[in-house]
């Protein structure tokens, strides 16, 4: 579109399109300046930076910043000297012209007020900048590029453009007319007239576009391709949107439940059509008369229409649900793709930021960016931005070395800084790698135990991941001194709330020597989430696919006590097992079965196991927030819609944490619910084995384990006396003869006591003595034994005889 054409723009002021293209243009240069830095000298860098000035320079002179003209100016001078050869850009010379730049972006941050009072508030900032391109890039060339104009006005009185007393032509009234054109800038870069020239506002674009604002066309440039039109939307305008697209989604997918009711319709109807054939041939052959006959045919024939009928309408359904489906989707894709940008938009201050920390600290790091053209939910990007800002300053200050330190491990004198952001397996990856020394573990251990966050024996047992947890900690930092970098220790712990706000996850994987890699893995967008549906009480849960470690089914058997709470071995940990009903303090557990669905969540250094009734699949859900009336509900983090119309909640994954390990912590698990997940996980019953002699107890303890039973010794009568009060036994196995107190009395305590009285007694006896056996019998024992027939493994068929086989 050409920016002359006469078009209504009510909705924009020329200060807000100066500002977009102060913004783009200042970006240009800045990546063109460090491309400089690294040895770029190309013909198509020189042009890319001359047109990025070339167009800040129109564009500031149509709103009338004169000042801003000739810092531009002053740039495009510069950089069509060096393409000629006349000039070399080193890099004395590319800091004076950063200092160009970022006085240009400073216009693209500011408000309409701001941008007016900038010449007069930077005025000595200007001159003083003009001046060093004087003395530091061109000091023999002021002839040949006319550097007295640049300097010449900066800081005087009528330098501003906007004499005092007269209103600015740009903002004094939306009515002005442009009493002639600018003037055409010739080729000829020795001739520029600086005189202030005062200009209205030109005829107005098209508002749905954001075109260039630059009117002074130089020939040696190239011609630049249209702009894309741009649509100014509200974000709340577009969340509007975004949320009527899930609807009419989900509304969509409403029509395939009451389709396959259809089909029952049209089975019962085909069912009903073949009795009544039956029943019509039953009654030809007993011989129904004429017009009873010509009723079933004619009911027949109405019948077979009307399921023809039927049949019709529901192909005619099934056609406008398929196309009403890949409407919707195709609808709720585009909108939400104009939620999507690309990721360079949220890192293009980075690299200016890397190469101003990295020659602070005398450090040399080539950074480079990939994945600039990713798609990010604009939501996330913005709240990534600071996170990403915290770790790559982390990355300058404690990962890469000094050129020093390079050298002597051998490395090459640059460091290397990496930004990557790529989707995976449908969630974004994030990862910020650097080839400096890595963290030291060792380091980190000494300064845990200096914190006295754990103690030295404890310390020694972590493993190196578990020592990067450390890490994460709130004030935990391995810096010596405070300087304004680093060393507070208000870091990490900010950066993983902050990811973890956005329901993602971080990652540290050292490499000692040779690195640090930080990898965030977050979702796509905010706006729809893939979840794992459960069922818990009857009711479907979703939770997050990017919070879940694993999920798995388990053999009850492969579930086992450990001090008294359920575990189940995963790899070389074992993790705790609770169930939702518990969390969620809903409904019951299911009855017994023999596998048992489980979800693995982890939070830091905590992982636990989350039993849930079934799993339902793997959803796409369309979020939407809770009304605010409601508070924070505990657990919950929002809702969504199933394709049914029916709601689903989302659980919130890091409070479900804080909940289980809150549960544990006060006790909450009662006995009652303990001894259902008992039933239901299947555990292996728990023997005590009584008896004073070492050998015998051994030879008892490894025949029943090898059977697969749990079991706990005691070395006479009081030892199992209180060890049966306080632990939960299937069976007692004891000596008669034993020193404090024999089985006899063992057993008779035991059937004495309301609460272990149901707990079978097998009693074992060295001496076959008839009189033990009586006395056994009356002081309650369920089975009397001598130690003699071990051989023939009459133990264990008494043990199976009293409490049946280990797992059942």
């Amino acid at each position: 579109m050409n920016a002359s054409q006469p078009e209504d723009l009510s909705n924009f002021s020329m200060l807000e399109l100066f500002r977009a293209e102060a913004e783009n243009q200042t970006t240009i240069l800045t990546s063109g300046l460090l491309e400089l830095e690294r040895g770029n000298s190309s013909v198509q860098l020189f042009e890319s930076l001359m047109r990025a000035a070339h167009s800040l320079k129109g564009a500031a002179r149509i709103v009338n910043l004169q000042a801003a003209v000739r810092v531009a100016h002053a740039l495009e001078d510069c950089f069509v000297a060096a393409q000629r050869g006349s000039l070399r850009l080193l890099q004395p010379q590319v800091d004076v012209l950063f200092h160009g730049v970022d006085l240009l972006g400073q216009l693209a941050k500011g408000n309409e007020n701001s941008i007016i009072r900038w010449e007069t508030d930077r005025a000595g900032e200007i001159g003083s900048f003009l001046n060093s391109l004087t003395k530091v890039i061109l000091p023999d060339k002021k002839s040949e590029l006319n550097l007295g104009g640049w300097a010449g006005t900066a800081s005087q009185p009528g330098g501003s453009g906007c004499e005092p007393g007269r209103k600015h032509p740009v903002l004094s009234g939306s009515n002005a007319q442009v009493d002639s054109p600018p003037p055409e800038i010739t080729p000829d870069v020795t001739a520029h007239a600086h005189s202030p020239v005062e200009f209205a506002a030109p005829a107005a674009p098209n508002p749905v576009e954001l075109v260039s604002l630059n009117t002074d066309p130089n020939p040696w440039l190239p011609r630049e391709e249209p702009a894309e039109r741009v649509v100014r939307l509200t974000a709340e305008n577009l969340n509007r949107l975004l949320a009527l697209a899930g609807e009419s989604l989900v509304d969509s997918r409403w029509l395939g439940p009451f389709a396959q009711s259809l089909q029952r319709i049209k089975r019962h109807q085909m069912e009903l059509e073949q009795q009544l054939e039956r029943l019509h041939h039953m009654l030809e052959a007993d011989g129904v008369a004429e017009r009873t006959n010509a009723c079933f045919v004619d009911l027949l024939r109405q019948l077979t229409e009307s399921r023809q009928f039927l049949a019709d309408r529901m192909q005619e359904l099934d056609l406008f649900d398929r196309r009403s489906a890949q409407l919707s989707q195709r609808l709720y894709l585009e909108v939400l793709r104009t939620r999507m940008r690309p990721f360079s938009d949220g890192v293009r201050r980075f690299p200016r930021m890397i190469r101003d920390l990295a020659r602070s600290l005398g450090k040399e790091i080539r950074f480079d960016i990939t994945g600039e053209n990713t798609q990010v939910d604009r939501d996330i990007l913005e709240r990534l931005e600071a996170p990403l800002a915290h770790l790559l300053r982390n990355a300058v200050d404690h990962g890469c070395e000094s050129p020093e330190s390079r050298r002597a491990a051998g490395k090459p004198l640059e460091g290397s800084l990496r930004l990557e952001a790529r989707h995976s397996a449908g969630v974004l990856l994030v990862t910020i790698a650097d080839d400096g020394a890595g963290v030291d573990a060792e380091k980190v251990r000494t300064a845990i135990v200096q914190k006295h966050l754990t103690s030295t024996s404890v310390a020694q047992k972590l493993t190196d991941s578990e020592l990067l947890e450390f890490l994460f900690l709130p004030g935990f930092t391995l810096k010596e001194t405070v300087t304004e970098l680093s060393g507070r220790g208000f870091g990490l712990d900010v950066v993983q709330n902050m990811i973890k706000g956005v329901r993602g996850t971080i990652r540290l994987i050292n490499q000692p020597g040779r690195g640090l890699k930080v990898q965030l893995q977050l979702p796509l967008t905010l706006s729809v989430l893939r979840a794992l549906l459960v069922e818990v009480a009857g009711e479907p849960y979703a939770l997050p696919l990017s919070q879940i470690t694993r999920t798995l089914k388990l053999p009850r058997g492969a579930i086992e006590l450990v001090e008294g709470r359920p575990h189940f071995h995963f790899g070389d940990q074992k993790i705790g097992v609770i169930t939702a009903h518990d969390v969620l303090e809903c409904g019951e557990e299911d009855a017994v079965r023999s596998e048992v669905p489980i979800v693995v969540l982890e939070d830091r250094n905590s992982r636990y196991g989350l039993m849930v009734d079934r799993f339902l699949g793997e959803r796409e859900l369309v979020v939407h927030p809770l009304d605010p009336r409601l508070g924070k509900m505990r657990n919950i983090s929002a809702a969504a819609l199933m394709e049914d119309g029916a709601p689903v909640l989302i659980l919130d994954i890091e409070d479900l944490v804080r909940s289980i390990e809150k549960l544990i912590e006060e006790g909450a698990l009662t006995k009652t619910r303990s001894a259902r997940l008992e039933l239901l996980t299947g555990k292996p019953k728990r023997v005590l084995v009584v008896d004073d002699s070492l050998t015998v107890r051994e030879l008892e303890r490894k025949m029943l384990a090898g059977r697969g039973y749990v079991t706990d010794v005691a070395v006479d009568g009081m030892d199992a006396w209180n060890a049966v009060r306080s632990g939960a036994y299937d069976l007692v196995i004891t000596d008669v003869d034993m020193p404090r107190m024999d089985g006899i009395e063992l057993a008779k305590r035991i059937k004495q006591n309301p609460q272990l009285k149901s707990v079978p007694v097998l009693i074992v006896s060295y001496k076959d003595r008839e009189q033990d056996r009586i006395r056994g019998l009356e002081a309650g024992a369920d089975y009397y034994l001598t130690k003699g027939s071990f051989h023939d493994e009459s133990l264990l068929q008494a043990v199976i005889d009293l409490i049946g086989e280990a797992g059942t």
